[in-house]
């Protein structure tokens, strides 16, 4: 069997989700999990947006060992020496540069003739290849792209030292039988294309993008760009948990081989969703709440006889059932250390672990058992005791016939305030007593509850996603009581919306 390579682009595409921005110390956690899950190529950002990911890429690659770090980059000087500078410390080191194709964005973005952006190419990667040794190249929008064009600057790609080819669906526009013939074609009318790797890049803007992922590799595609959960702009990227079980499921169709264990994909996908929030849909493939779940009497008693009768992979095999973990007040810091350590977490201090501790303790006064979902929750607002606004007391009242109302104390740069407001509901005059103080004139557009665990004494996981002035962040918060929850979530996103740095667009024009 032929190996596929599996490239994980969450933290770099994923991240482009409104409002799904990861820090540099998340970013670190998701690319040790991806290392654990022994992914290929991590793609860790796009050095020249900011310097928090420029720092973020760094931090990654100094961390992470066994897998390849990448930095994307479009084809000027600046970015693909900013990724350079990135990746320093990396074991393995890729540079993914990138220049459109299409004659829509090379007339309307680049404006640009088909020779300059040929020559463009070429020169790009032969600056990324005077850094490192293993440089992708990507014709932006290739589904789009004429034929004729694509065969011309793939192999002059090639010949200029890329050693992986990227075609990427980047609009979502392809269809499988459609995607595959175009692998097939390329594959076979460029003449030195057995001297690289052919990927693709699918976005599911039609729903799309597992499927003609799959299609190309049928097709001669041995790499894959995916992400976790599905994470993505728009409507997001292929998943790589589908992309991994869909190969491992049926050897029979497809000649190919990953890397990946597969026992960590439902932590990593917890995770993922735990720090961008989004929530994973409980019908989604593999990592769904429902995934393995039968509600037909038929289905469950065949699954009862014999488990292949409906279930088509073991719900073990992508870890469900592997992820539980029993502890509780009476657990001791040395083995709540050890287990975070498990999933990847490390802390900087002792003064960082005593105040993860010190939560996981009042976590355990409510909840009988604790979870790793729990503990994924609780690392994250362990670690942003600094902000600007802190909760620091919330009583809520409802009662039938009469406006409900909060009361808070918060803190605004270390000194506390009272406030308090009536709304429609609890969590509606919570928001509107955080803003008696903060007056921040955003707009909440989306509002999430979704349960970590099970069992009526579950955290509820709350996702307030709020903009300002264009810019969207998403704010996390999780308690046993969803209006503390909620208050929390609220004030997280305030904080982000404090602290965040504005971001360039990697398609943004600039070549």
């Amino acid at each position: 069997m032929s190996e596929l390579i599996i490239f994980d682009t969450t933290m770099r595409d994923g991240e482009q989700s409104p409002g799904a921005s990861m820090t540099l110390d998340e970013k670190v956690r998701i690319g040790k999990a991806l290392e654990k899950m022994r992914v290929d190529v991590i793609e860790a950002g796009f050095a020249a947006a900011s310097i928090g990911d420029f720092e973020s890429i760094a931090a990654v690659a100094k961390a992470v060992k066994e897998s390849t770090i990448c930095s994307l980059a479009r084809a000027v000087d600046n970015d693909i020496d900013r990724a350079a500078e990135a990746l320093k410390q990396a074991e393995r080191a890729r540079i993914h540069t990138f220049i459109a194709t299409s004659p829509i964005h090379m007339e309307h973005k680049l404006r640009m003739s088909p020779d300059q952006v040929v020559e463009r190419a070429v020169y790009a990667v032969k600056r990324a290849r005077s850094h490192v040794a293993d440089v992708e190249f990507s014709c932006e929008d290739a589904g789009r792209s004429d034929m004729d064009f694509l065969c011309r600057v793939i192999e002059a790609a090639i010949d200029a030292g890329a050693s992986t080819i990227n075609i990427p669906d980047t609009v979502g526009y392809a269809i499988p039988e459609e995607f595959g013939y175009k692998i097939k074609t390329l594959l076979e009318r460029i003449p030195n294309a057995d001297k690289a790797i052919f990927s693709v890049h699918c976005h599911n803007d039609l729903g799309l993008a597992v499927a003609n992922s799959l299609a190309a590799v049928s097709n001669g595609a041995r790499q894959v760009e995916c992400t976790i959960n599905g994470l993505g702009e728009r409507a997001g990227n292929a998943a790589l948990e589908e992309i991994v079980m869909g190969v491992k499921t049926r050897p029979d169709l497809f000649d190919v081989q990953t890397n990946i264990d597969p026992q960590f994909i439902v932590p990593t996908s917890r995770m993922v969703s735990t720090i961008t929030g989004f929530p994973v849909q409980p019908n989604k493939a593999i990592v769904g709440a429902n995934a393995f779940a039968h509600e037909s009497g038929i289905h469950q008693d065949g699954v009862l006889k014999h488990r292949e009768t409906y279930e088509i992979m073991k719900a073990e095999d992508v870890g469900w059932g592997a992820n539980r973990m029993v502890m509780g007040k009476h657990s001791g810091r040395a083995a709540f250390r050890s287990r975070l350590e498990e999933l990847g977490v490390t802390f900087e201090s002792d003064q960082d672990l005593n105040k993860a501790f010190a939560q996981f303790k009042e976590l355990a006064d409510k909840k009988h058992e604790i979870f790793d979902e729990d503990l994924q929750a609780l690392v994250s607002a362990a670690r942003n005791m600094d902000d600007k606004y802190q909760l620091v007391t919330l009583e809520a009242h409802s009662q039938t016939g009469e406006s409900p109302t909060a009361k808070l104390t918060i803190t605004v740069d270390g000194k506390e305030v009272k406030t308090s407001a009536q709304g429609s509901g609890p969590v509606d005059a919570t928001f509107k007593a955080i803003e008696e103080v903060v007056k921040s004139n955003t707009t909440v557009q989306l509002y999430s509850v979704n349960a970590i665990t099970s069992g009526t004494d579950s955290q509820g996981e709350v996702t307030v996603r709020l903009e300002k002035a264009g810019r969207i962040v998403n704010g996390l918060g999780s308690d046993t009581d969803i209006v503390i929850a909620s208050a929390k979530a609220y004030i997280n996103a305030l904080n982000l919306l404090e602290s965040k740095t504005e971001r360039a667009h990697p398609q943004s024009e600039g070549v």
